[in-house]
């Protein structure tokens, strides 16, 4: 009974799709690292405006686009050792940056634009795409399954739980939830632990972050 060699068999899928890669894909990004692989199928539209670092694998059905709307040259950026899901979806029309050693899950969606809908007389459809707010996500953090993230900055080793929309920046070492995403905890470095913040701790903590950010 002919019976198939599953390690053997995705042994060789490795090497063609490296290959693949190599001949045909990574020389259309402005910087794609050697060891990063994005697995098929994918859309990938402007990958002239794209960097992707070292060692960074994106899986299936991935959409990545940098539309380019006005003068400024979009840019999209995956930093070293990044992780992205299944049917993740990535539109920068200025600037979006995914920090090293990122998580996400699948179906995440990101961007820092918005669809223009304010004149009545003409269908949504017919209205431009605009820039709404640079998107930058910290260093080891970690997007749940279904997140939305739009126009917002994530600090470091965070967490967003599955299901959120995140609209407002997120402080470092903090684990948000919800619709809209709002910060439920925080790592404390005095206890060592993570604890859980109320209204006024985030209310104070988001002000200095967004000092930080400005």
């Amino acid at each position: 009974m002919f019976r198939i060699n599953y390690e053997k068999t995705k042994r060789l899928y490795e090497r063609f799709h490296k290959k693949v890669w190599a001949l045909l894909f990574s020389s259309s990004f402005r910087r794609f690292g050697k060891t990063s692989r994005i697995l098929f199928p994918m859309d990938i539209q402007n990958a002239k405006y794209m960097e992707i670092g070292e060692n960074v694998r994106i899986l299936k059905k991935v959409w990545l686009a940098a539309i380019k709307i006005d003068e400024h040259d979009p840019r999209l950026i995956i930093d070293n050792l990044s992780r992205l899901g299944n049917f993740n979806h990535i539109v920068s029309v200025r600037n979006v940056y995914i920090g090293k050693k990122v998580l996400t899950a699948d179906k995440v969606y990101i961007s820092d634009n918005l669809h223009s809908y304010e004149d009545i007389s003409e269908a949504t459809i017919d209205q431009p795409t605009k820039f709404h707010r640079s998107v930058s996500i910290g260093d080891e953090t970690w997007i749940g399954e279904n997140v939305s993230i739009i126009g917002a900055n994530i600090g470091k080793h965070c967490v967003i739980g599955a299901n959120s929309v995140v609209t407002k920046d997120i402080p470092d070492y903090s684990i948000a939830v919800g619709v809209p995403a709002k910060v439920i905890k925080q790592y404390n470095f005095h206890t060592e632990k993570w604890e859980k913040v109320d209204s006024k701790t985030f209310a104070e903590s988001d002000q200095i972050m967004k000092k930080g950010f400005n």
